[in-house]
């Protein structure tokens, strides 16, 4: 639900907006990945603590402290091939109330040749009144290899907080060997609360997630879909080579557990961060 405010005050808010891009090259070299290309622009930085080896972990920072109504931010990730990457952020990305204008994420991935890249950023917290436009482009290459996982968290249960008014746009476009695979389109806008409590939405879910996995033969399928001891619902589906798991949760401690659970089954190990 739009705030209304005037002239002066959009002036103001609109010169006062966060923007941030990253743009990271990997290649493969010696059966080490190492950095080819770092572009830091704005709030955002990437840091890489992990040890040199032959996968790469890089880190997302936004300095910003969150996003807010009318912040930018642009992703572009490039594994070149036989190089492998595993991405993470050092926290949950808050989204808070915004005054009209959308937030906007636009990530770019692509992954070459025998490439491997691991998606998997903490959760995205979205606060009453936030509005998140998000749009995931991917290219992968036909014997690339792809974990993407994308969690979102309707308001912090620790604090008692509810999410009832807001918008949430979220595009996914996966091609593979230059054809689309993978296109899907979430859309809750203006009464998110009101849409999530229908048993067609969200069953009344504070927290879902979408995982997608590629390549996924039956053996890694399979071991997904008998994880027991889940405290969220959990649904996997699989055609063409790969595989995509939902999931729908109560608050976002059993979100992160059941994805960590489900990510174990497929042979990925969560990001050290997650544990902390």
């Amino acid at each position: 639900m739009a705030i209304p405010v005037s002239a002066d005050q959009a002036g103001i808010f609109a010169a006062n907006r966060a923007r941030g891009r990253i743009g990271l090259g990997v290649v493969a070299a010696g059966g080490i990945t190492r950095r080819e290309r770092v572009l830091e622009k704005g709030s955002l930085r990437v840091r890489f603590p992990g040890p040199v080896g032959p996968r790469l972990e890089a880190m997302l920072v936004n300095t910003a402290g969150g996003i807010a109504g009318g912040d930018r931010f642009a992703l572009d990730i490039t594994v070149n091939d036989g190089a492998q990457l595993a991405v993470t952020s050092t926290a949950a990305e808050k989204v808070y109330r915004s005054l009209g204008p959308d937030a906007t994420i636009d990530l770019t991935l692509a992954v070459g040749t025998n490439g491997s890249l691991a998606w998997l950023p903490q959760e995205t917290i979205l606060f009453d009144g936030a509005r998140l436009r998000r749009c995931v482009e991917v290219d992968l290459a036909e014997s690339a290899s792809l974990v993407l996982a994308e969690a979102v968290v309707f308001g912090r249960a620790a604090m008692g907080e509810t999410v009832e008014h807001g918008s949430l746009f979220d595009r996914w476009r996966v091609r593979r060997g230059g054809r689309l695979v993978f296109a899907e389109t979430v859309r809750l806008g203006d009464d998110i609360g009101a849409s999530l409590r229908q048993c067609a939405v969200g069953a009344g879910a504070a927290a879902l997630a979408t995982l997608f996995v590629c390549p996924a033969d039956a053996e890694k399928i399979a071991s997904a879909r008998a994880c027991s001891g889940l405290r969220s619902d959990v649904a996997v589906s699989a055609w063409s080579g790969f595989a995509v798991a939902r999931f729908l949760a109560g608050d976002g401690a059993a979100l992160r557990y059941d994805l960590a659970v489900v990510l174990a089954a497929l042979g990925v190990t969560p990001p050290r961060l997650w544990l902390s």
